[in-house]
């Protein structure tokens, strides 16, 4: 067997372990989710809705690296990430919702073990879609070394972990302040976006996106779809649309927040954005 023949059947088995760990992993995510759902539909609680869509984000970036059988530097500091993104979030949203004892998005929702059956298979696909690009990064085995994409790619995660860790936790001080009920925030990172968490989510998977595309090639360059994905979902379907309308329907009449809606973008720091 010739050296051309050696290398070429090496790729291909690559490859075969690359998609036996991707589908390992989309396995994963959904069968959680659906234990999810079973739980959720017979409690009819949301509570652990967010908590088991982070952890699950954790699990499966640990997964893919074990089943990928990679542990380069690349592959520890994504993966180490992913992991802090998570812990975060998560943890945000899991007091979050302790607190307010419920969440506005299921109101209409865990009453219906369908419908619910839908949000808990989206959380599914959001997962997966989202983290495609670490997953694809965790099955690689070749050691490229690290350079600036990577350097670029975890400099902008850390911008947005940063702004939404911050965004957020100037909203959560705002509301538990009496002196704001029935106010609205418009300090702080909120001064300068109307949605500054968000854009840090945005930004944080569009680093490691950067940071993946060091050892991609080819159709791999097709996961782009994962910070677009979450731009759009963000943007068009389950974050902006639904808070505008509720804030609109609250504060729509003030003049203080029709300039506030005038005056500041809704991302960050572009006004039609």
């Amino acid at each position: 067997m010739t050296g051309a023949q050696i290398t070429e059947l090496l790729t291909e088995l690559q490859d075969m372990i690359m998609g036996s760990t991707l589908a390992k992993c989309a396995l994963t995510d959904l069968g959680i989710q659906w234990a999810g759902w079973a739980l959720a539909a017979a409690f009819r609680t949301e509570k652990f809705y967010d908590l088991a869509g982070s952890g699950t984000f954790i699990l499966l970036a640990h997964l893919s690296r074990i089943w990928g059988g990679a542990s380069h530097t690349r592959q520890k500091v994504q993966t180490g990430l992913v992991t802090a993104w998570g812990l975060r979030l998560g943890t945000f949203l899991f007091l979050r919702i302790l607190k307010d004892g419920h969440d506005r998005r299921f109101n209409n929702v865990r009453d219906s073990p369908g419908t619910f059956f839908v949000y808990w298979s989206v959380q599914a696909a959001w997962i997966f879609m989202t983290l495609l690009p670490t997953l694809m990064l965790n099955t690689e085995r070749r050691n490229v070394p690290l350079g600036p994409r990577d350097y670029i790619g975890w400099t902008v995660w850390g911008i947005g972990f940063a702004t939404e860790a911050i965004a957020d936790q100037q909203k959560w001080l705002f509301k538990r302040d009496p002196d704001n009920a029935g106010k609205f925030i418009q300090s702080g990172l909120w001064a300068y976006s109307r949605h500054p968490n968000y854009f840090g989510e945005i930004l944080q998977w569009s680093g490691l996106w950067v940071s993946a595309t060091s050892v991609m090639q080819g159709p791999q360059y097709l996961s782009v779809v994962s910070p677009l994905f979450v731009w759009f979902l963000l943007r068009y379907v389950s974050g902006i649309p639904i808070l505008e309308k509720q804030a609109l329907k609250k504060w729509g009449s003030e003049p203080a927040f029709q300039d506030y809606i005038k005056n500041t973008p809704l991302l960050w720091p572009w006004p039609k954005f």
